[in-house]
């Protein structure tokens, strides 16, 4: 009986990291999800639906869609990794086969710089596509 309680305990422990592990979100999770802001500061007051009826920028797990004032469409940029930060995170994009892409005003078109301020406010410092704060959408 001592040996299969033994048993039992070294085999919990050594399933246990795995199952922690698997439940870690990626760096960028608390991302995912539709933003406004950006161009103007992020209106005070703002219903869900007006919110998500025309966000500024959306993300999501593999990539950043985001809104132009001169077109219906969303620009898209494909994620290639996600680096934490002291302040946030680090997107690096693939490299855009389209020259024409507007992009967010960064340095480095490929790296989009994340300065999280809060749960639901986002910035992207050094960006002069998108120079004041993001706040997130609400669902409901």
């Amino acid at each position: 009986m001592r040996r299969l309680a033994a048993a039992a305990a070294l085999l919990f422990g050594l399933t246990t990291p795995l199952v922690a592990q698997q439940q870690a979100p990626p760096p960028g999770s608390f991302l995912y999800g539709a933003w406004v802001g950006g161009i103007f500061p992020p209106p005070v007051t703002l219903s869900a639906r007006e919110c998500l009826s025309a966000p500024m920028v959306i993300f999501t797990r593999d990539s950043v869609l985001r809104a132009l004032m001169t077109s219906p469409a969303y620009e898209q940029r494909t994620i290639d990794s996600v680096h934490a930060t002291a302040t946030g995170l680090e997107i690096r994009f693939y490299p855009s086969d389209n020259p024409g892409l507007l992009g967010f005003g960064c340095r480095n078109p490929d790296v989009l710089p994340v300065q999280r301020r809060g749960d639901d406010e986002i910035a992207f410092p050094g960006c002069t596509g998108l120079p004041f704060p993001l706040i997130r959408c609400a669902t409901r």
